[in-house]
């Protein structure tokens, strides 16, 4: 049966900041769903009250006392984690309550899918200590628009799920009460359709962005040519016609 393939962030006590050995081992997990036959979705999430409250104190405390080239080597560990997201086989799920700010609201927004449920909270308040959150520009401006994207990284300013979802910034918001069930519904769905197909589009989406558009449109071809060659769709014609 297609499996959903569960990330789950567990350190409730620090609000599941992220650290280095956090990073390493959500890159970790990351392979292992990559090479899990079974598996068609993964969902994120965070134990106790929170989604992730970004980086915790002790990697602030890294960043102020390193060098140029320390905190270089120190920022590649969350560039090569954003990548493996975006490389990944698999569609990734947020399925974000409590608080996803800074580094924790960077992780939702490079998951390709993000759930929330009405009292989430997102942010990147970064600017506040003369930070940036750089990498996650990449990420965040492929969301929304410029002027959305110029507004949440200069000002800091948490924002509530519905404001998010107005724009564009997450998928869906559920009440309190129905955001377990609607979380697994959405990921359970998501991990009956045809795996090919799915995997296809996320590649074939994202490989878009640095593609004009005559050699998009061609990209496209090609993609669609492979997809009609799955068994999947095979079977999904076939299931049509009979239908029909």
């Amino acid at each position: 049966m297609p499996a959903v393939f569960r990330i789950t962030l567990n350190r409730p006590q620090k609000r599941n900041a992220l650290d280095a050995a956090s990073i390493q081992w959500l890159r970790g997990q990351l392979s292992q769903a990559s090479i899990d036959a079974e598996a068609r979705v993964i969902l994120l999430r965070g134990e106790g009250t929170d989604f992730c409250s970004g980086a915790d104190l002790s990697a602030i405390q890294k960043i102020r006392d390193s060098s140029i080239l320390e905190n270089f080597d120190d920022a590649k560990e969350l560039r090569d984690l954003f990548l493996q997201m975006r490389r990944h086989r698999l569609p990734i799920i947020a399925a974000v309550h409590g608080r996803a700010l800074a580094g924790g609201c960077g992780l939702a927004t490079a998951c390709d899918l993000i759930l929330a449920s009405e009292s989430a909270q997102f942010g990147y308040p970064e600017v506040r200590i003369g930070f940036v959150p750089a990498m996650v520009m990449a990420i965040l401006r492929r969301s929304v628009s410029e002027k959305v994207a110029f507004d949440l990284l200069t000002t800091g300013r948490p924002i509530g799920a519905r404001e998010a979802l107005d724009m564009g910034l997450i998928n869906a918001v559920y009440p309190e009460t129905e955001f377990e069930a609607a979380v697994e519904k959405y990921a359970g769905e998501m991990a009956a359709r045809p795996a090919s197909a799915v995997q296809l589009t996320k590649e074939l989406l994202y490989h878009m962005d640095a593609l004009p558009f005559e050699s998009a449109i061609h990209a496209g071809a090609q993609v669609n040519a492979i997809a009609r060659m799955s068994e999947e769709c095979r079977q999904g014609i076939d299931r049509f016609l009979k239908k029909e």
